[in-house]
């Protein structure tokens, strides 16, 4: 076999192939066996017939197609290994010549991985960033908990008010016809939660248990539902009960009662670390963030088509994923939020263009600076995993190697080893003020 190349737009190249008459002949023996296993010859047994008869009956063209599904595959990845050319979509292919007896000449165009012209990605300046915890994020969190562990206490007397959880009926009207999904009754609402149409929760603050009252509201113009956007509704409620937030003292009893400490001092000493430590990290990986989108911003590189939208691909099925994991589908999803797959696509769009972006100046990065996993480092990543899903490390690495994961596993490494050289490379500069 024999190939060339010609780049013939930036993020394009040409292939001219050209496979020997032997190979294909060979293509064609195996195109011949594959079809005359399922064809029926009067006078011959199923796979049985002749190759000469069978030629002579169907012709040798019958063949062509079967063998070139054979050939084109092999011959195209032989030629993108001979010249490192690393495709980033399907190929057009286009067969010029095919003929029994004679070579296979075709031609296969296809994007190729980007080039990168790289700016300045060393002394990036990034915001200095402080994990000290204060006082005042100990109590929020301390707060936090103390809400979590409120008890609803029904309110005899009185008004509702925000915070409180109002128990009420419910009947919703748009120009004096009810519509879907506008009814229930006992239904529970936090009053300040926003989890209403915009209005309605503030006219039920200041009524009490038995009150009746017509509220009257707007759908936002965003609304997901096409038939109530921006319409003026109103809903008959009438509120039942009112359940106010019982909320525990803040002492040794309440650290006791919600965490393994026997005073609220210790309690406070743990609320501490755990701040600490999740600052350090969100601090971690913001200035991780800037560094790589600062080398992206002054690099430059056009990005194919087909990356964005393999990348908005990848996207939409891990969105698909965690949706799962929490009990939905996309179904439900769509329902939901008045979006389809093509408007959520079209969401992600920028996101993704952003991640190609991004992962295509650290390759570059890479490149340029030799940064490269170890051996070591993907034993020790290995090792990780073995411990994680409880099996042994040459159970996993031989799992990884036969799903052709182990080497993007070795790519993820070096990327991150990247970042970190980014990061160790800028500079921490104090913000304006």
């Amino acid at each position: 076999m024999a190939a060339s190349w010609e780049k013939i737009e930036k993020n394009k190249v040409q292939l001219q192939i050209e496979v020997d008459a032997d190979q294909v002949a060979l293509a064609l023996d195996k195109a011949f066996k594959k079809v005359a296993a399922k064809i029926n010859v009067p006078g011959f047994r199923k796979g049985k017939v002749p190759r000469g008869i069978f030629e002579a009956k169907f012709g040798v063209e019958s063949l062509y197609q079967d063998a070139l599904d054979i050939i084109l595959p092999e011959a195209y990845m032989e030629a993108i290994q001979e010249h490192e050319i690393i495709p980033v979509d399907r190929p057009e292919v286009d067969v010029q010549v095919f003929a029994k007896g004679q070579a296979l000449k075709f031609t296969a165009t296809v994007a190729v991985k980007p080039e990168v012209e790289l700016g300045e990605y060393k002394g990036i300046e990034v915001p200095e960033k402080t994990s000290e915890v204060t006082a005042e994020e100990i109590q929020a969190e301390l707060e936090r908990l103390q809400q979590r562990h409120a008890e609803l206490t029904v309110v005899e007397e009185g008004a509702a008010e925000n915070g409180d959880t109002v128990v009420l009926d419910f009947d919703g009207y748009v120009d004096g016809e009810a519509f879907e999904g506008g009814k229930s009754e006992k239904y529970s609402l936090e009053l300040g939660s926003g989890s209403f149409i915009p209005g309605f929760e503030e006219q039920v603050v200041g009524l009490s248990a038995g009150d009746e009252k017509d509220i009257e509201v707007n759908f936002p113009e965003n609304y997901h539902s096409e038939d109530l956007k921006g319409k003026a509704a109103v809903f008959k409620i009438k509120l039942h009960d009112i359940k106010r937030k019982n909320l525990p003292e803040l002492d040794d009893e309440f650290a006791k009662d919600v965490s393994e400490f026997d005073t609220l001092d210790e309690f406070k000493q743990d609320i501490e670390k755990r701040l600490l430590d999740r600052k350090t990290k969100a601090n971690q990986q913001e200035i991780e963030t800037a560094v790589v989108e600062k080398a992206a911003e002054s690099s430059s590189v056009e990005i194919p088509a087909s990356m964005v939208e393999t990348e908005q691909e990848q996207m939409y099925k891990d969105f698909a994923n965690r949706l799962q994991m929490q009990g939905m589908n996309l179904e439900m999803y769509f329902q939901f939020s008045g979006q389809n797959e093509e408007a959520l696509k079209d969401q992600m769009k920028g996101d993704a263009e952003k991640r190609v972006r991004n992962n295509l100046v650290l390759e570059a990065i890479s490149k340029a600076e030799n940064i490269e996993a170890t051996e070591e480092e993907l034993t020790a990543e290995l090792e990780k995993m073995a411990e994680q899903y409880q099996r042994s490390l040459d159970e996993i690495r031989s799992i990884l190697s036969a799903n052709g994961n182990l080497d993007s596993l070795k790519s993820e490494l070096t990327i991150k080893k990247t970042v970190e050289f980014l990061v160790e490379n800028s500079k921490q500069v104090a913000p304006v003020a």
